[in-house]
């Protein structure tokens, strides 16, 4: 049987191989060639623009590099699955990429004559581009394993950027190199070589591109500070706010404030109580539910309107009691929802969903109790006394760095199983939605330190970067592998990719990744990366204790 459609994008990819008839996450194999055909605007568009910039010759540098970043966005896992806004983007890029096209030939800047460059985007040929520029274009597995373990990590690139990005932070240095990772995957020809090398600079882009996140957070909102966030529910009718994106729920906030809605968060919008300008909100009551795949049963308890900021959506059921109260905004889509923009100002207008959410009834509770957060590198260096102090005596053992994203599949129990195993003078140090596997576990402290320490968002395994460079000049280390540091990641997606490449930047050795190691890793690849790197899968709970924490 001929494949539908080619994408191995995601940690749950069919048979961890990849998906050929529809995505596990839900995705057509109609929306995945329209993703597809998108990719291979972008790949034509960053060419351009890369030999454009490469010549000294002007160009619309924040139209070129929004587009490039809102469409890679736009294909991070459970994003969007509306193939008219999809397709919008693609129209989008086709004018631009001409555009692009005749700055090029009129300043006579030679171009390349790569198929993404010289397709003219027809409307007609749409479906026949997006096949003809799949996944599986590149025949040769470890050239294509680089060349997507580079674009997988530009997506997650791409959205950390977009973030700071809204807040006002914008580093025309990382856009230009996304531009120039483009144009070496674009080149048919490209080496083993510069692959590779594309691949690790992507990484030291990645450390970049997070600290200018964290540096718009921060400068915004304040640094992160140690909270208890309730996960009950409040009388009022409230709004569940989904995703990563803090300039959304400050905008709802502040819209929501004195209506009697209250704002609940979900998933990785959790860390949102953390920081100081967004926890004096007092109709933030808490955080509602799990991480993003429980969200079918959540959303239908919830009893309001649900707002996606960003991935990861999960398709709803035909008879989801939720399905008419769900909101779109930024990347992320899915047909049938309506999508909120934003305005000239930056901000976007809720009064629709906050109307729809007077009509409604209070959440029904779930649980009860509170979960700590708040744990960035700040509050950390604020603890460092004690922190030290702690290792010194031998209070505490060893850091176990368990960031990244949770997900479906019965092996993710390893995680929850692991921390549950770990010795008592071990602390694990978590960031992303994985921390639901364990943040509501009593595991206690040290001294006063809690075992669970949560930096925030995925994005925010940029904390435990900057906190083990700190440790590792107060302790006087000769390099950051000799600290009692063990990363343990559990990845899902596409941000988690640029976590790691960013750790292999920072010089970090020996991750262990799971629950499966990514299909778009090749036998060649995974050699190179196991050989210099020290990348490895994770074992069993028992093997990995006695390897790694007690040996």
């Amino acid at each position: 049987m001929e494949n539908k459609m080619f994408c191995f994008q995601c940690q749950e990819t069919a048979k961890g191989t990849g998906c050929v008839l529809q995505g596990v996450c839900g995705k057509t194999a109609e929306t995945s060639r329209w993703q597809d055909l998108l990719l291979s605007v972008v790949r034509g568009v960053a060419t351009i623009a890369d030999a454009l910039g490469r010549s000294g010759q002007p160009y619309d540098k924040v139209k070129v590099g929004d587009f490039v970043v809102d469409a890679l966005f736009t294909t991070i896992t459970n994003a969007n699955f509306d193939d008219e806004a999809i397709l919008n983007k693609v129209a989008l890029g086709v004018t631009i990429k001409e555009d692009l096209r005749r700055q090029a030939v009129l300043a006579g800047v030679a171009l390349p004559a790569y198929q993404e460059v010289i397709w003219e985007g027809d409307e007609v040929d749409y479906e026949a581009e997006g096949r003809r520029q799949g996944v599986l274009r590149n025949e040769n597995a470890d050239l294509r394993s680089l060349k997507e373990l580079a674009v997988l990590g530009l997506k997650g690139m791409a959205a950390y950027y977009e973030h700071a990005a809204r807040l006002g932070e914008r580093d025309e240095s990382i856009v230009d190199f996304m531009l120039k990772a483009l144009a070496i995957v674009t080149n048919p020809d490209a080496t083993m070589d510069e692959l590779l090398g594309n691949v690790l600079e992507t990484g030291k882009f990645g450390v970049d591109v997070m600290a200018l996140l964290d540096k718009a957070n921060t400068g915004v909102y304040g640094n992160p500070e140690i909270t208890k966030v309730n996960i009950g529910v409040g009388k009022n009718p409230g709004i569940l706010i989904s995703g990563h994106d803090l300039k959304d729920i400050e905008d709802l906030l502040i819209q929501t404030e004195g209506t009697g809605v209250d704002v609940y968060t979900h998933g990785e919008m959790l860390p949102a109580h953390y920081y100081p300008q967004l926890k004096k909100y007092r109709h933030l009551v808490g955080n509602y539910g799990n991480a993003w795949w429980k969200q079918r049963e959540e959303f239908a308890t919830f009893n309001g309107p649900i707002v996606f900021t960003t991935n990861c959506i999960v398709p709803p059921t035909p008879k989801a009691s939720y399905k008419d109260r769900v909101f779109t905004t930024n990347a992320t889509g899915f047909p049938g929802w309506k999508h909120i923009t934003a305005g000239a100002d930056g901000h976007k207008d809720f009064s629709e969903v906050i109307a729809l959410a007077k009509q409604c009834e209070a959440p029904t509770e779930i649980e009860q109790g509170e979960i700590v957060g708040g744990f960035g590198h700040a509050q950390v260096f604020a603890l460092a006394d004690q922190i030290v102090e702690a290792v010194k005596s031998g209070a505490i053992r060893k850091f176990v760095v368990m960031s990244g994203c949770d997900g479906r599949m019965k092996s993710r129990n390893y995680y929850e199983e692991f921390a549950k195993a770990l010795p008592h003078d071990t602390v694990i140090l978590t960031s992303g939605c994985a921390k639901f596997k364990y943040n509501k576990l009593n595991l206690g402290d040290i001294n006063g330190i809690p075992r669970v320490l949560d930096a925030g968002q995925c994005n925010d395994s940029y904390s435990w970067a900057v906190v083990a460079l700190k440790l590792k000049e107060i302790f006087g280390a000769n390099d950051i592998n000799d600290l009692p540091i063990f990363f343990n990641i559990a990845w899902y997606e596409q941000k988690a990719v640029i976590v790691l490449l960013a750790l292999l930047h920072l010089g970090v050795k020996n991750i262990h990744v799971g629950p499966t190691l990514p299909a778009f890793i090749s036998e060649g690849v995974l050699r190179v990366l196991v050989d210099n790197f020290g990348l490895a899968p994770n074992g069993t709970v028992e093997d990995d204790l006695q390897q790694y924490i007690l040996s």
